[in-house]
């Protein structure tokens, strides 16, 4: 276990619309942990997600995600929450109406980022941390899926992140290109910031094992095999 905790859930029930998803979660992940998530759909993972980026409440139980006691989390603290999160989808959602450098900048004046030069400079550093600084100025179409998927992680890194939720990031990428996101995943771990990655690709976890969080039987179980 890391010295510092960026997650903490203890004793949580996890509901949604009042159907009891998950009882009473124990989960604790430091900084740096690079940590599978899987369990089939329905099981539970999205309501897990959920809870730690601040879509649902936590009513039973106690929480904190990266200095942010879910508990007390009200509307207006959610977005600062997440501002402490970066959050990686599978299917990109990039605005596929700018380039890679305005789909940046755009996420990073959403998040309060005002001076020009700052800005410029995170997002030159961004994309050097995922190999692709060379595609500031191309669209999202004229990139690959595998491109698309860094370009969205270094969006996710912009305002340092302590954890990563990847929910199936390599759910539309072929075996050879999910290796590729999976190692830089795994780098990003590597230089500290904790990685929770949703995926269905036992493949994946049997090449490159980590720690494993399984949803079944409305619980979490975790240290599991596969």
């Amino acid at each position: 276990m890391a010295n510092n905790t960026v997650i903490r859930l203890k004793n949580v029930n996890i509901y949604q619309q009042k159907h009891l998803v998950l009882s009473n979660v124990n989960l604790e992940i430091g900084n740096g942990e690079f940590i599978y998530l899987i369990g089939q759909s329905g099981s539970g993972k999205s309501s897990l997600l959920k809870i730690i980026y601040g879509e649902l409440h936590i009513s039973d139980g106690e929480g904190a995600v990266a200095g942010f006691d879910l508990k007390k989390l009200r509307e207006n603290d959610v977005p600062f929450l997440r501002r402490k999160l970066g959050i990686v989808f599978q299917d990109f959602h990039l605005l596929n109406d700018r380039t890679v450098e305005k789909n940046l900048e755009f996420a990073l004046k959403a998040t309060g980022w005002t001076d020009k030069k700052l800005i410029q400079n995170k997002m030159i550093d961004v994309l050097e941390k995922v190999g692709l600084r060379s595609k500031l100025h191309k669209m999202p179409h004229e990139l690959s899926g595998g491109e698309q998927q860094r370009i969205v992680i270094a969006r996710a890194l912009l305002n340092d992140p302590e954890i990563i939720l990847a929910d199936e990031p390599t759910g539309n990428l072929d075996p050879a290109t999910s290796e590729e996101i999976i190692l830089l995943l795994r780098d990003i771990a590597a230089s500290g910031t904790a990685v929770l990655m949703a995926t269905h690709d036992y493949q994946i976890i049997r090449n490159m094992p980590s720690r494993i969080l399984r949803t079944a039987d409305g619980a979490l179980h975790d240290n599991v095999s596969i």
